[in-house]
């Protein structure tokens, strides 16, 4: 199929805004003074607990010393399960609540992105909210979203992304909301608070970085005013990864970070995403790992799979890598660009295939503990044919999927999966 028939789903554009910002070292200091602006009197602050920092004690105790009433819900999980949605539902209504504060990466933001869908909606479960624009009440608490890491970009996006438990507990569907309602009420970035982000969390987002960049660079939806920052995105990714992973306290390399998250998230956010997401919701469906660690995985197999349909694409991706591309046709650079992403993969310690992925593979792996019994049943991903075939149905029926720059079948898109699962990096390289 030629890239004019691949573009015509998507005639018309949409451009989603951005709420305020506060960026840099020391940001994390206004966050008290903040929400007094924006009329918090009792929060409800909501975390994944951060345990072994001193982080969310840090910032509960500052709200409190400027005179907010807070209530801690710190149970927020790794691709965050609907029932720990409506358990801080039930909360900031047992306490009268009248604000939100999220404090972490995508799980607390998207997680507290839900509850306040569904506190606007009488309690009503976050499941009823999946696809685009499902709500109906366009007010809900206002939301002030901290971030600890540098890959969500979900402090600044109308996205939120939730693990249904609950509807199939046999068939866990991780899924997708768009939703403008979702949208914070102030993203703050502040890259001293990354400096405890453990060293692989620090890579397996910088890839989630590099997936959000690159897939609306080539989404099918080419949507020009994310193309600039999806570019820079990838350069600074490039330029600061491998630094912010293996010295944590740098940083010219964790604000370069930082800036990546922020304005690759804000590329996507109308520029659209592809198959590196759905394949990772679907594997984070199934087996609970890294939302990060699985784009990281997906990303050399998307780009080999989706690089065929517009090389030019590829090429440019290429020279925001800092490649020379000079006398390479497209098609070269392209693969350069591929070689260099794999390259970036290894330098930061991230496994290469789904089948290399165990309960020892990084420092909060949850595969195989929990936490349902269908969890407890996947101590490895089991990689089969049924397997396999089960993440390929998935994928298809993500929101992420339409976006994808080549067309996505059972059959063009399975490959991609089984590679993601058992293939040799070096295959793609040739």
């Amino acid at each position: 199929m030629q890239v004019d028939e691949l573009l015509k789903p998507f005639p018309i554009k949409e451009f989603h805004p951005f709420p305020r910002a506060m960026m840099g070292p020391g940001a994390h200091e206004m966050i008290g003074p903040e929400a007094l602006k924006l009329g918090f009197k009792k929060t409800l602050v909501m975390t994944t607990g951060l345990r072994g920092t001193d982080t969310v004690h840090k910032i509960v105790e500052s709200m409190k010393y400027h005179g907010l009433e807070v209530v801690l819900y710190d149970k927020v999980e790794s691709n965050p399960k609907d029932y720990n949605v409506m358990d801080s539902v039930a909360m900031y209504t047992e306490n009268k609540c009248d604000s939100f504060v999220s404090i972490g990466g995508g799980s607390a933001h998207d997680a507290c992105k839900g509850a306040r869908i569904s506190v606007a909606h009488d309690g009503r479960s976050v499941n009823e909210f999946e696809g685009f624009n499902k709500s109906d009440n366009p007010k809900n608490p206002p939301h002030i979203a901290v971030s600890t890491t540098a890959g969500t970009g979900s402090e600044t996006s109308w996205a939120y992304v939730i693990t249904d438990t609950t509807t199939d507990p046999d068939n866990p569907h991780k899924y997708v909301a768009f939703d403008d309602a979702s949208l914070t009420s102030l993203a703050i970035d502040d890259p001293v608070l990354y400096y405890t982000c453990p060293t692989d969390y620090t890579a397996q987002c910088g890839f989630d970085v590099l997936a959000h960049a690159s897939e609306p660079y080539v989404s099918r939806l080419n949507f020009e005013p994310s193309k600039g920052n999806a570019l820079h995105a990838i350069k600074m990714t490039v330029q600061n990864l491998r630094a912010a992973t293996w010295n944590g306290e740098d940083l010219p390399g964790r604000e370069g970070m930082m800036y990546a998250q922020y304005i690759a998230a804000q590329a996507f956010n109308s520029g659209g995403l592809g198959i590196i997401h759905s394949i990772s919701h679907a594997v984070s469906a199934f087996y609970d790992t890294h939302h990060g660690l699985n784009n990281a995985i997906a990303l050399p197999r998307v780009w080999a799979f989706n690089m065929t349909a517009d090389y030019r694409k590829f090429a440019d991706i290429a020279v925001a890598m800092g490649i020379d591309t000079h006398g390479m046709t497209d098609q070269r650079a392209s693969h350069a660009a591929l070689e260099a992403a794999i390259q970036l993969l290894r330098d930061v310690g991230i496994p290469e295939k789904f089948a290399d992925v165990d309960q020892n593979s990084y420092s909060k792996n949850r595969l195989g503990k929990g936490p349902t019994k269908f969890y407890e049943n996947s101590p490895k991903i089991v990689g089969d044919d049924a397997d396999i075939d089960r993440i390929t149905n998935h994928v298809l029926g993500d929101a992420c999927t339409p976006g994808n720059l080549k067309e996505c079948t059972f059959e063009t898109v399975r490959p991609v999966v089984e590679h993601s699962v058992h293939g040799d990096l070096d295959d793609l390289i040739g």
